[in-house]
């Protein structure tokens, strides 16, 4: 493959979605994963709504963006649900 191909297909960012996560979140999400491996996003999905059950919208926005910076799909479906239900 001609190397000015390559440089044209690779010109746009692979992650260009838009979704940015912040440091703080970021990393706690990765301090999350070191103690949950593989099911922290679903471990962060609880969190988020158990704290949206009890009421506590601060926590529960924690957890939300803590499961957004491992599984953003995921961390979807709570956000909508728990925007419908006014948490």
């Amino acid at each position: 493959m001609a190397p000015d191909f390559v440089r044209r297909i690779r010109s746009f960012p692979a992650n260009d979605d838009g979704d940015i996560v912040g440091a703080e979140h970021l990393s706690a999400a990765l301090r999350h994963f070191a103690k949950h491996g593989i099911a922290a996003a679903q471990n962060a999905r609880e969190q988020a709504i158990a704290a949206g059950r009890a009421g506590d919208r601060q926590t529960f926005e924690w957890w939300l963006e803590i499961c957004r910076a491992l599984d953003r799909r995921m961390a979807r479906g709570i956000d909508q649900a728990g925007r419908t239900a006014s948490i």
